[in-house]
């Protein structure tokens, strides 16, 4: 329990000025801008999480909007350089058997959970086995050679593979496979353990206080294994629903720092005048996403290709870049992220959307699905739900109306909150098309597989297969690369793949998406990995 008097009196009617007067309490209101020498510890900073998050079970639940609070609390056996190379965390080292068929960790002495428990490796294979493997949304694809965890001693984990798993430990992180306490979880119902949303892990900041609608209070582990750390004694995740007031309390000092484009793209070249603020765009290495359309292929005609094709053709993707996107981030060319290009995944050597003529193509597609235009020059009508995480999305279904309606396409936006939205589109499949940003991994099994195996049409279950795209040969291709331990196989496979879908056309996609931090010049140390914001901030700290 905290004993600030200021974290006290919260209440929805003060909520909103809760940052200025915590920062006023914890000496970080400035007058100046000097830079200190060295790291001060104390203080509170105010992060701008948006949209507010459904739960804090990452571990059950993979929305974009939950690690940035969730890992500062949850840990992985392993975290990453800026080389995306493993790094030891919970795991002070490994060792992968020369058959690729079992990982040996060995474990940290001396690390506590928040609520005293010691962690050892009895941790690790609950977490793996009765948590991650069992209720983790992409479990069938990261952990879907997992047959075991061995614990020879507390110090020791064992994770024992059908077969090699050579994306798995780029997925270590307590972002993606988080560790947690067994105590806390064994003998209950896991999906409705009160942890969820009042989470117990070993990071540097402990679970402090929800108010839903308003912030998230994340408290100092005063026992952290890292000595010295973290610096800061709060951090408050604040969730403000306006755009324009989320870039004010920016400006005005309320907030500290914005990550995941929470900041509209419209408003940074006028943060970037701010002598006060900064932004970078490091920090998302291992989190590259794209902007995409779902199509639903079980509402006719987008069970047609030429259909889908119809559509990605009508869509210029430069104009979503300059007037959504303003300039941050390039037109999507297929199913991966360009960022793949640097270890040779990626390939543009697909069917190619952005052409000259693509409206005529688009038209001549549709004429010959037999969909000729009506009185009114509309072909047929669809809906398009827009995605709820950010003013911008709204803009983009605005452009998309007007650039199907080229071509006949009647299209009807569709605005919910986020609950409702995901709601609708993944469990109900009661949608046409669907304007998601959808994370890739560090991994084309990541991307790739969650989004289009058969395997993966998995109702109830978000930002997985719900175009109900299925293709056998697709998916052996698929299922060979992850298993293949040469890397130049596994790219030949992936360029295949990549053709096939490009071919195929189950999603439109529209732009690799470029995140932008912004953040007070007076924090410093708030983007120390390729994880970014979805990593601790435990060296991070506000200057006096």
């Amino acid at each position: 329990m905290v004993d600030d008097p200021l974290l006290k009196k919260i209440s929805r009617r003060t909520a909103l000025a809760l940052p200025l007067g915590l920062a006023a309490s914890s000496g970080t209101i400035y007058n100046g801008f000097a830079k200190a020498d060295e790291p001060v510890r104390g203080g509170t900073m105010v992060m701008i999480v948006q949209p507010e998050p459904s739960t804090l079970a990452h571990y059950a639940v993979t929305a974009g909007n939950i690690p940035p609070i969730a890992t500062q609390i949850y840990e992985g056996l392993v975290t990453y350089d800026w080389d995306q190379n493993p790094q030891p965390n919970l795991a002070t080292s490994w060792e992968i058997a020369p058959d690729g068929k079992s990982i040996t960790f060995k474990l940290r002495e001396g690390v506590v959970f928040h609520n005293g428990k010691p962690f050892t490796s009895a941790d690790v294979q609950f977490s793996f086995m009765e948590i991650l493997k069992k209720y983790h949304p992409f479990a069938p694809l990261l952990l879907a050679e997992l047959t075991g965890v061995d614990t020879p001693d507390e110090k020791t984990a064992v994770l024992l593979l059908a077969n090699p798993a050579p994306y798995l430990m780029k997925a270590l992180a307590g972002r993606d496979l988080p560790i947690m306490c067994k105590s806390v979880f064994e003998g209950t119902q896991i999906l409705q353990n009160p942890s969820a949303n009042k989470p117990i892990g070993t990071g540097p900041f402990k679970f402090g206080q929800w108010d839903r609608g308003q912030f998230v209070r994340l408290d100092r582990n005063e026992k952290y294994w890292k000595p010295g750390l973290p610096y800061l004694d709060h951090i408050i995740a604040r969730f403000i629903p306006d755009a324009a007031t989320r870039s004010a309390a920016l400006e005005t000092g309320e907030a500290h720092f914005a990550g995941y484009s929470a900041v509209n793209y419209a408003d940074l070249a006028r943060m970037k005048t701010n002598p006060m603020l900064d932004t970078t765009m490091k920090g998302y290495e291992m989190t590259p996403a794209l902007s995409v359309l779902e199509l639903n292929a079980k509402h006719p005609p987008l069970d047609k290709k030429e259909v889908r094709q119809a559509i990605a053709y009508a869509i210029d993707r430069k104009v979503i870049l300059r007037d959504v996107m303003y300039g941050y981030g390039k037109p999507a060319t297929g199913p991966l992220s360009s960022l793949f290009k640097t270890v040779g995944f990626y390939t543009d050597d697909v069917r190619k959307y952005d052409v000259p003529d693509r409206l005529d193509i688009a038209n001549k597609l549709l004429d010959g699905a037999g969909l000729p235009r009506g009185a009114n020059g509309m072909r047929f009508g669809m809906h398009l739900e827009v995605n709820s995480f950010g003013e911008q999305w709204l803009r983009q279904a605005e452009y998309l109306k007007q650039a199907l309606a080229i071509v006949g396409i009647d299209l009807t936006l569709r605005s919910e909150d986020t609950a409702t939205w995901l709601r609708r589109v993944y469990t109900d499949y009661d949608y046409d098309i669907n304007e998601p940003f959808l994370s890739q991994g560090v991994d084309p099994v990541y991307g790739l597989n969650k989004q289009y195996l058969t395997s993966q049409i998995r109702k109830g279950v978000t930002f997985v297969n719900d175009s109900f795209y299925a293709n056998p040969e697709f998916d052996g291709i698929l299922n060979e690369a992850m298993r293949e331990p040469d890397h130049d196989k596994r790219a030949v496979l992936y360029k295949k793949a990549q053709q096939i879908l490009a071919e195929d056309c189950p999603l439109v996609w529209l732009i690799d998406v470029q995140y932008v931090s912004v953040f007070n010049r007076k924090l410093h140390d708030h983007t120390t990995g390729p994880l970014g914001t979805q990593q601790a901030f435990e060296r991070a700290w506000l200057e006096t």
